[in-house]
């Protein structure tokens, strides 16, 4: 057909390019169809795939086997061809040759092209370079793909279409397929280490009449049929240790959780999360479960405790040191926070010590962005950062020796924060000053202060035992043990900002 000529920006020319190499596609769908052909098969009966025939070239050499795939490659000699096929396990190149398939089937295969689904019947064998390959006796085609794959996969502008279509990231960059093969095998890992120690998987609701559980801003939405506000759940704590209050001893649930924030390397408006809840249990038994466990998967999964991440090398044997916080934030920055008892007072160090607030100034916010800004940089190796102030914690238990603490807990690991836990609370008048306090906190302007909950005080009142409760991003866990920077590269479809 005639080339048409190609103005504009290299976008515009580039979609030029694409209308044309799709016009050439649909020609040949049709020439498919005029031959009778279903360019949009049916189920095809796999044996075997890719990696199992690489893998297992010994046992199967000469025998028949039955794969299907993309086409990745394609390379014409005349009436015999090669073509690499890609599953979910890898790519296998496949050889097909005219007096072996008949005239039809490779006047079809002569009309595929790269991007195309097809299935092959034929025989293991390997080329005389050393290929371990497959002699195709049958072709059937399976999907024809009407649009060319990316041939370049690198720079900014290519980076956001990774995202944007992360079909095409998947299929053309085999290693996005094996971070996302790993994160399954890390969540899987999970399940089976708290499954084994008695734990028990539950769902609570996603849409709440109340945003509680952390200090975050929530999403909203509106139902209809009740006339009533809800909210995108910001965590799942008060409805699992409302289990708790039922008799539930070990509990946790994995699932989607929604803040209203901004988006950056580390965080993603939807992400998921894991909490936990063992009663009869407090902080450092929870400790001792994160680190194993932590451990176990990463052993489970990669096969190894030491890990690379970003150039940093980490090993996740426990046990992981115990840092106070506030000694942590001395340590480097020279502030003693348990020092500051005025939000004049968090004002004037914030100063001094040139931190950009973007939340109202006062000591618990102080504490939160001298930790982001001092100290956990410098948090390679997997650390818990215990013993926070009560203002950043209103679930959790005080300090009986010095109430003005919590006993909580944050591991970091590789300069990221990855888990939180408390020894719950379980007082139902010190919870309740705890909300009245944060009430306040959301009159003066923050407001992702936690909200008012009367009827998790209610329960409380009914009595719950003991409790030890973590939480884990599995985002940030599947960022570390897969050795990326950016959150986006371990969600399958990031929140984007619409194209205009």
């Amino acid at each position: 057909m005639p080339e048409r000529t190609q103005t504009g920006t290299p976008e515009e020319t580039l979609e030029q390019d694409i209308d044309q190499l799709r016009a050439v596609r649909l020609e040949k769908l049709d020439k498919l169809r005029q031959m009778g052909v279903d360019p949009y098969g049916t189920r095809f009966d796999r044996s075997t795939c890719a990696q199992a025939i690489r893998e297992g070239f010994d046992s199967l050499e000469g025998s028949e086997v039955g794969i299907a795939g993309r086409i990745m490659a394609l390379r014409h000699h005349g009436k015999a061809s090669f073509a690499d096929l890609q599953d979910q396990s890898g790519r296998i190149q496949v050889y097909v040759r005219l007096d072996d398939v008949g005239e039809f089937q490779y006047q079809v295969y002569e009309l595929l092209d790269v991007g195309d689904i097809v299935g092959v019947k034929g025989t293991v064998f390997k080329t005389r370079r050393g290929e371990i390959s497959v002699h195709v006796a049958r072709i059937v085609l399976l999907s024809k793909s009407l649009r060319p794959l990316p041939e370049k996969w690198h720079g900014l502008k290519d980076v956001d279409l990774r995202y944007r279509q992360r079909y095409l990231d998947l299929v053309t960059n085999p290693d996005v397929m094996e971070t996302f093969l790993v994160r399954s095998k890390i969540v899987r890992a999970m399940r089976n280490y708290l499954d084994a120690r008695g734990f028990y998987e539950v769902e609570t609701p996603t849409m709440q009449s109340i945003a509680g559980g952390t200090t975050a801003r929530p999403f909203v939405t509106h139902h209809n049929a009740l006339d009533i506000d809800l909210y995108l759940r910001i965590a799942t704590e008060l409805h699992l240790k409302r289990l708790v209050v039922g008799g539930f001893e070990k509990v946790y649930e994995i699932g989607r959780i929604f803040r209203n924030e901004g988006i950056s390397t580390k965080h993603n408006p939807e992400f998921t999360s894991i909490e936990l809840y063992q009663a009869y249990a407090d902080y450092h038994d929870i400790m001792r479960l994160t680190e194993d466990m932590v451990f176990n998967i990463a052993r489970e999964v990669l096969g190894t405790s030491t890990i690379t991440y970003q150039g940093h090398t980490v090993d996740l044997t426990p046990p992981w040191p115990r840092i106070r916080l506030l000694d942590a934030i001395e340590q480097k920055c020279g502030v003693d926070m348990s020092s500051i008892e005025t939000d004049d007072e968090a004002k004037q160090v914030a100063g001094r010590l040139g931190l950009k607030m973007d939340k109202v100034v006062t000591r618990a916010t102080i504490v939160d962005k001298a930790l982001e800004t001092f100290v956990e940089p410098t948090l390679i190796s997997p650390t818990f950062l215990v013993d926070y102030p009560v203002e950043v914690s209103p679930l959790a238990r005080r300090d009986k020796d010095d109430p003005r603490f919590v006993h909580r807990f944050e591991a970091f690991a590789a300069s990221m924060e990855f888990a939180n836990a408390f020894s719950e609370l379980n007082d139902p008048m010190d919870q309740m000053s705890r909300f009245v306090q944060q009430a306040s906190e959301r009159i003066k302007g923050d407001d992702e202060a936690h909200v008012m909950d009367e009827e998790y005080v209610m329960a409380l009142e009914y009595g719950m035992p003991p409790t030890g409760g973590l939480g884990i991003g599995i985002d940030r866990l599947t960022m570390l043990l897969t050795d990326k920077a950016s959150i986006r590269d371990v969600i399958l479809f990031p929140l984007m900002r619409p194209k205009e």
